[in-house]
């Protein structure tokens, strides 16, 4: 006699690894409780999908919104058209329980497609304000999970389906927060963590070796960094910190950044959802910088949160200057006991249950026996 066919939860997840991350981390927990897991992306994710847990890669066409022309709108609408009619194509052959989307535009054919198919479908938004594809999902889609609560506050016909199960996490951030926050000591080192987010942000390579120059020699001289640069500012960085004689390893790309976070006392960075997120399961204090200009100034929002909450300083890229921020470092090595509370009050925010949280509502919507 032949065994069931398992159950499959296709997921959708493109663009950047904000949105591939927490795909990464539900496919996992799925595929833990018997579960098949399909990833559906676009072109470009896909280059970077090679060790996703998925049993298969679908790829659909896909385009962000580039620009308001004419031209610009007509060619985002005929290759998400095209999408949408493969999409179609593949739900009806694939039939999975439940179709899951993580944000981005490259989810828009695939959830569509699976709403208009009659298959139930769950977004999940990571940031602290709807992104504007889900927006445009929300009204269509069978529920809503979110990184944040409340994000669906004043729109009851979303709030009746939205659920709160935190950004999920990586295997890595989970181990990293088994270790222990270790106490700034007195004239002891200092271990500073300066990232810009998956893509690099030019303006820590700007502002923090010439912050860093600025502090009172004695502190600089407790300083153990760990910086993360675009290849392009690489050497002009690395030049910084050797004529300073400050202790600083510098690289574009740290594969184990959730054990550098962990071995942080103070970690300086934007604010994308998944690095707020893995600051809060690991319990790490932060100054972080929003990426200004978005149109709906996520990062902001995500900072905010932290911050609120007692976790980290916000500081806007308009007054990330090196003499603010050399001042936020001075004032915040003098505070000991601050940090420990920021670290404290960080890790209070952060759900390391979130992956299994998502999964058992996955499950839940798709109506799907394990």
């Amino acid at each position: 006699m032949s065994s069931a066919p398992r159950p499959l939860v296709m997921l959708a997840a493109g663009g950047t690894g904000g949105h591939l991350f927490p795909a990464e981390a539900l496919a996992g927990e799925l595929a833990a409780r018997g579960i098949d897991v399909d990833l559906v992306t676009d072109s470009r994710a896909a280059r970077y999908a090679g060790h996703f847990p998925a049993r298969r890669l679908h790829v659909l066409p896909a385009e962000t919104m580039r620009g308001r022309s004419p031209v610009a709108l007509a060619r985002t609408a005929l290759t998400l058209g095209l999408g949408f009619a493969k999409g179609f194509r593949l739900m009806r052959a694939m039939r999975p329980a439940i179709v899951v989307g993580f944000g981005g535009y490259p989810t828009l054919p695939p959830i569509l497609a699976a709403h208009y198919a009659g298959f139930p479908t769950l977004i999940h938004e990571a940031n602290a304000v709807m992104g504007r594809a889900n927006t445009l999902l929300a009204s269509r889609v069978t529920a809503i999970a979110s990184g944040y609560p409340a994000i669906c506050a004043g729109k009851p016909a979303l709030a009746a389906k939205a659920h709160h199960t935190g950004n999920p996490v990586r295997p890595a951030v989970i181990a990293a927060a088994e270790v222990p926050f270790v106490p700034l000591a007195p004239d002891g080192p200092i271990h500073l963590l300066v990232t810009g987010g998956s893509q690099g942000a030019r303006v820590m390579s700007e502002v923090v070796p010439a912050g860093v120059e600025a502090l009172d020699p004695a502190l600089r001289a407790r300083l153990r960094l760990v910086q993360q640069a675009r290849p392009e500012d690489l050497e002009a960085v690395r030049a910084a910190y050797s004529r300073l004689g400050v202790s600083a390893e510098v690289a574009p790309f740290f594969p184990d950044l959730p054990a550098r976070i962990a071995g942080a006392h103070l970690v300086i960075s934007r604010s994308g959802a998944m690095t707020v997120a893995e600051l809060g399961v690991i319990g790490r204090p932060s100054v972080l910088v929003p990426l200004p200009g978005a149109l709906d100034q996520d990062q902001l929002a995500n900072a905010t949160a932290l911050a609120n909450g007692g976790g980290a300083v916000v500081m806007p890229q308009s007054h990330f200057t090196p003499e603010s921020f050399a001042a936020a470092i001075a004032r915040l090595a003098g505070e000991p006991r601050r940090l420990e509370a920021m670290a404290s009050a960080a890790r209070a925010m952060g759900r390391a249950d979130a992956a299994e949280r998502l999964a058992t509502l996955v499950i839940a919507v798709g109506k799907i026996h394990v």
